[in-house]
């Protein structure tokens, strides 16, 4: 069996039933636990997000509850939006889009979780800046109970994802837009990104935090006014792409023809794509949110859970809705080029906007991806080094270096296939959330008690 081969049953194999199984039942069984305050307090928890409470920080060594959730954002508001939800409707049909609509809701309450347990098992570092994070939480919280190897396990995981799933291939994505639209060459694009990335990331979380702020809202805003735009010349089959999208979900062949061509998938592949894309999209469950959560400077766990909770809200139903919306509405996933392969990933989405935009659609896709992928790099630069941080013992003296090797690692993705890279970085993302999860079952009791007091004292 060759290498490629291996990583390909290997991710088959931890991206399985089970694991959708398990981040789906942790969501659910959370979520009953709670007594669905996620989904009742959602309000209460965007208002949290946008108070000026959010926005001050006290300067004890962290950021502002805002700021850390503009980073969290950076981190899950990136290609999954794009080409995430592009690759799940057309492998899972357009019913895909709905369950990745309805594992957003369900993952509310896993975010809450592990990020007020992030919060509350926080520590400082040797330089006195709050860390923290499901591998604090695991060695903290659970101690003789496996929590060493648990935290351990997280911490690999997340490094790994973050030179691959958080940069690599995110830098990948950037040079493919402009070498696709404008044939400028992957080298100079990498050389200009790891540039950018080294100015940015060599100021530490302050810094990163800084550009997130600015960076998140604006690229936000570009991309919901070109993806309605899309919707709006296209306004005559939003009724029946919504039609799809529904019934797609349960019986993908009955939404067959017309807007949607051939579909030949199963329900269970509908699921499978909108669970996966949907949790690779917002990360509920996979701990990764933690890390920034923890570098808020609040002294309310619980808050801080539900203002990081919003990031899976604003990521998901959302973001991917209006990009899946614009793309069942354009009708270019009944096109037969999608349905051979030949048009797939960037070039879809450019089909797509074409609808709308033309020529200068090639602009707009190329101008969002960048960014998009650009704010996932500078943000995963931050977990990926508090984990390095945690696996050195909370010595901060080789973070320098691997903020260099980070940025280099960018110029790298550009300029390499990364098929086998995409399918790694894959893996270590459902290896991360296992660890996580088994921390967040066990300290179930404890964070649903911990929402439940919150409750009686809300306030905003």
């Amino acid at each position: 069996m060759s290498l490629k081969n291996f990583i390909e049953r290997a991710d088959d194999l931890v991206w399985g039933p089970w694991m959708l199984a398990l981040l789906l039942g942790t969501g659910i069984y959370l979520m009953l636990r709670m007594r669905f305050l996620p989904l009742k307090n959602l309000k209460y928890a965007l208002k949290c997000a946008v108070s000026g409470e959010a926005k001050e920080s006290g300067g004890k060594g962290g950021i502002s509850s805002f700021s850390s959730l503009m980073t969290e954002l950076a981190i899950t508001i990136g290609t999954g939006n794009i080409l995430g939800v592009a690759t799940a409707m057309v492998l899972g049909g357009p019913g895909a889009l709905f369950w990745m609509v309805i594992t957003s809701f369900i993952g509310l309450a896993t975010k809450l979780a592990e990020s007020t347990l992030s919060v509350t098992w926080r520590t400082r570092n040797k330089k006195g800046e709050l860390v923290g994070g499901p591998m604090y939480t695991c060695v903290r919280a659970l101690k003789d109970r496996g929590g060493k190897l648990l935290g351990f396990w997280f911490a690999i995981m997340a490094v790994l994802a973050s030179l691959g799933i958080g940069n690599m291939t995110q830098s990948n994505s950037i040079a493919d837009a402009f070498w696709y639209s404008f044939g400028t060459p992957k080298a100079k694009t990498g050389l200009v990104i790891t540039i950018l990335t080294i100015l940015v990331v060599l100021g530490g979380i302050g810094v990163i935090s800084k550009v997130t702020k600015f960076l998140v809202p604006a690229m936000g805003l570009l991309y919901i006014l070109g993806s309605v735009a899309v919707i709006l010349v296209n306004w005559k089959n939003l009724p029946g792409a919504l039609a799809g999208i529904v019934v797609g979900a349960f019986s993908p062949r009955a939404v067959s023809g017309g807007l949607f061509g051939a579909v030949t998938v199963s329900a269970f592949q509908s699921l499978r794509w909108g669970v996966a894309r949907g949790i690779f999209s917002n990360e509920a469950g996979l701990g990764a949110a933690g890390i920034t959560a923890a570098a808020a400077d609040t002294d309310d766990p619980v808050r801080q859970g539900y203002i990081s909770m919003t990031g899976v809200f604003l990521d998901t139903a959302v973001m991917c809705s209006i990009t899946g919306l614009a793309l069942a509405a354009s009708g270019v996933l009944g096109l037969e080029a999608v349905q051979e392969g030949s048009l797939s990933g960037t070039g879809l989405i450019l089909a797509v906007f074409r609808t709308a935009f033309g020529r200068g659609a090639d602009v707009f896709v190329s101008t969002c991806v960048a960014l998009f992928a650009f704010a996932t790099v500078v943000g995963w630069a931050y977990q990926g080094e508090k984990a390095f941080e945690f696996l050195l013992g909370g010595s901060t003296k080789y973070n320098l270096w691997y903020r260099f090797v980070y940025a280099l690692m960018g110029f790298l993705g550009c300029v390499c296939s990364l098929e086998a890279v995409w399918t790694f970085s894959d893996i270590c993302n459902g290896l991360m959330a296992v660890p996580n999860l088994i921390c967040v079952l066990v300290l179930s009791g404890k964070v649903c008690r911990m929402v439940k007091e919150h409750e009686k004292g809300m306030r905003i």
